[in-house]
């Protein structure tokens, strides 16, 4: 058998191939990289900005914003919010947007997971444990603590490629903002971090300002996308106000009720802070992508109560849960309305769908349902009507198993545009055909007993599908005894102060 020879000039060949293969294989695995980056860069680019600015204890009616198109009482005739009335004017104001709480860090933990304050066993802001003897009921334990487990708004975010920061009042228990996926924030701060901040930074309004403002340069040098949100202590330390606006709102009330001078001015400097926080927006050129959201994460306290809508902050009347909510950003008509009810943890799905996050990416818990539909253009000046928010039910429920407010521990369901209260100690139910009734004074319970039974039924079922913790019977209970605390239901109702 003959071998064959192989010349030298066809080896060298073959190498030279191999050699030109290698480098040309190099270099489209390089160029591959490259677009690889450039696609990652070019997608980051073109995702929004999300900021939410979240007021503490700020009525529906409290601004100078109205936040209903035709009812009386929906705006405050006194308090001067000009920020959020140029903010309302550029985007679309929510007139039946509820708090997840009638109370705060049930509201904050909601917001930062998507789910209701009874699915997550987060009731209230303290333990919840009513101590006192002479009620027929013990509230129920409220969970205090965020587990490390629990997926949060800014750890999915953070996986989308956004920059996170929280700025504020945090008021949950297990670990910072920086524990639950934030890059940047002012620590595991609660009520008692305002108190120190007084003239000419009155309960640390500007300075949040100011280190978000700096965070968006920041972020927009490194051209990537973030989300902030702005946790003001305001109302909170109302004394603490500018002392130029207490002079002012004193000289309205001549002399009468200075407290509430002291809180409506505490209520123009956040909005002077908003307006820092939203000229920034426009001077960074950062307006045509960027989202921002205001709203309040309940009703009014401190003593107030509303004077359109009955009850306040503990209660789960109008006044306790219905809050302010305006969205501005891309795609949205100025000026515009929309009567669809939502709730704070439609935020969630609603920030996940900006950011590009798949929804098999969304955590599998999620109550909320993504307001991204209620968004589109419209003609300005109109109102989306009855347009639905696609959540896994379609009932929405409240759960309040405490003594609070003049309330005794009760839980509330909305559905078909109708309201339903159980009040746990006594088993009474109450019903409003809330869209016409806001004021809830006319109770339909007595002649709709069908749709009471089918209400109450699907209350049970969802609280009893959460594992929401429910009163219990007080044993030491004495019905002969009485308390100067001893609750009166309804009384929510008529104590209403105007302003």
């Amino acid at each position: 058998m003959k071998r064959k020879i192989i010349s030298p000039l066809t080896v060298s060949g073959v190498l030279a191939i191999v050699i030109l293969g290698a480098s040309v294989f190099q270099s489209i695995e390089k160029l591959s990289a490259q677009d690889l980056a450039s696609t990652s860069l070019d997608k980051a680019a073109s995702l929004p900005n999300i900021i939410l600015l979240l007021s503490d204890d700020q009525g529906w009616n409290g601004l100078s914003v109205s936040m209903h198109p035709t009812a009386f009482g929906a705006r405050s005739s006194i308090i001067e919010t000009p920020q959020l009335e140029k903010m309302a004017g550029r985007g679309l104001r929510f007139s039946a947007a509820y708090s997840p709480a009638s109370v705060c860090s049930p509201t904050r933990i909601s917001l930062q997971t998507g789910r209701s304050p009874a699915a997550l066993g987060w009731t209230k802001a303290g333990p919840g444990v009513r101590s006192a003897q002479n009620y027929p009921m013990v509230g129920a334990v409220s969970r205090r603590t965020i587990h490390s487990e629990e997926i949060t708004i800014a750890e999915v975010l953070k996986k989308a490629g956004y920059a996170t920061a929280h700025w504020g009042k945090w008021h949950l228990e297990g670990g910072g903002p920086g524990n639950h996926g934030y890059d940047v924030s002012d620590g595991n701060l609660g009520n008692e971090a305002a108190a120190k901040f007084k003239d000419p930074n009155p309960v640390d309004i500007f300075g949040m300002a100011e280190r978000g403002i700096h965070f968006m340069k920041e972020q927009k040098e490194a051209e990537k996308p973030f989300f902030m949100q702005f946790s003001f202590h305001a109302l909170h330390s109302p004394g603490n106000a500018l002392e130029a606006t207490v002079e002012k709102y004193k000289k309205k009330f001549r002399g009468r009720r200075e407290r509430q001078a002291h809180r409506c001015a505490i209520a123009e400097d956040l909005d002077t802070g908003v307006g820092r926080i939203l000229a920034a927006i426009e001077e960074l050129e950062l307006t045509d992508n960027t989202y921002v959201i205001y709203m309040s994460d309940n009703g009014s306290g401190g003593g107030g109560r509303n004077s359109l809508l009955g009850g306040g902050k503990g209660s789960l009347r109008e006044g306790g849960i219905r809050v302010p909510l305006i969205i501005q950003g891309p795609g949205i008509t100025a000026n515009s309305w929309c009567d669809t009810r939502v709730v704070g943890f439609d935020l969630f799905p609603t920030f996940c769908e900006w950011a590009g996050v798949p929804k098999e990416k969304w955590p599998a818990e999620l109550e909320g349902g993504s307001l991204v539909p209620l968004l589109k253009p419209k003609s300005k000046g109109t109102t989306t009507t009855h347009s639905c928010v696609s959540r896994p039910r379609e009932e929405l429920v409240f759960h309040f198993p405490h003594y609070q407010s003049g309330d005794p521990p009760h839980s509330v369901i909305y559905l078909d545009g109708y309201k339903m209260f159980r009040f746990h100690d006594s088993g009474k139910t109450e019903v409003y055909a809330i869209d016409q009734d806001m004021a809830e004074t006319n109770d339909l319970a007595p002649q709709m007993k069908d749709r009471v039974e089918a209400l109450s039924l699907k209350l049970a079922t969802y609280l009893e599908r959460v594992g929401a913790k429910m009163p219990t019977k007080n044993h030491q209970y004495d019905p002969r005894k009485t308390s100067s605390d001893r609750t009166k239901r309804g009384s929510s109702q008529k104590k209403r102060e105007r302003f």
